[in-house]
């Protein structure tokens, strides 16, 4: 990716960011390396990660439906060859540790 392929990704997040209202929290890191051996399996390399929160399923609907997100994905599959988006409903701590048993 390019430099200015980066920017015009970054500002279209920003966009969804300040635009989208369901969106309740917002993180964006670049992928830290420090020689643990885990580090090493990773079949892929990726760089950057997006966490996006919602209060329910109704906002992540509405997230994806606002015009916001539509020219964000239009961006995203412009210039990227491969990542990962999932969906997941989460706990914090111990909480969430019961969903998994």
């Amino acid at each position: 990716m390019t430099a200015g392929e980066r920017k015009g990704l970054a500002d279209a997040l920003r966009s969804a960011i300040e635009t989208i209202p369901s969106i309740r929290r917002a993180r964006v890191g670049r992928r830290v390396t420090f020689g643990r051996g885990y580090e090493q399996t990773m079949h892929t390399n990726f760089e950057f990660v997006a966490l996006l929160d919602f209060d329910d399923l109704d906002g992540l609907k509405a997230y994806l439906d606002h015009p916001a997100h539509e020219a964000l994905a239009a961006r995203f599959f412009e210039v990227l060859d491969d990542a990962l988006m999932y969906d997941y409903d989460v706990e914090e701590g111990v909480k969430g540790l019961e969903r998994l048993v």
